[in-house]
């Protein structure tokens, strides 16, 4: 089992950063991948980015793509999603997944924990 707990969501101003972090609990974190997703109201949850289990590979969604970095702490079971230039449309709820599996994803189906997700508000 593996539990998620996102922090270091908030309001921010557009054009301003924040950090996310998820600490997961859980012998097994350090050898699946993790992903972050997020839910806008009255919208489908999308996909942000994903590591692998090592950190060599991440990917990307195009909307984030060159404001978002995605990177992990395995020896504190921690994963992070530092975010820039943040517009008013990555107002959300962001939420941490993991899997069991080594290699990245940015399929949500494939993921087999959620944490309860945090808030992030960008004002214009």
């Amino acid at each position: 089992q593996v539990q998620l707990v996102e922090s270091g969501g908030g309001l921010v101003q557009a054009g301003g950063s924040l950090r996310l972090s998820c600490a997961a609990s859980g012998r097994t974190f350090s050898s699946g991948s993790m992903g972050w997703f997020r839910q806008a109201p009255g919208k489908e949850r999308e996909f942000v980015a994903t590591i692998s289990s090592s950190g060599r590979t991440t990917y990307y969604a195009d909307s984030v793509k060159g404001r978002a970095t995605i990177s992990r702490d395995n020896a504190k079971n921690t994963v992070y999603l530092q975010m820039s230039s943040l517009k008013p449309e990555d107002t959300a709820v962001y939420y941490c997944a993991a899997r069991h599996t080594a290699f990245a994803s940015d399929n949500a189906r494939l993921y087999d924990y959620w944490g309860q997700g945090t808030q992030v508000t960008v004002s214009s």
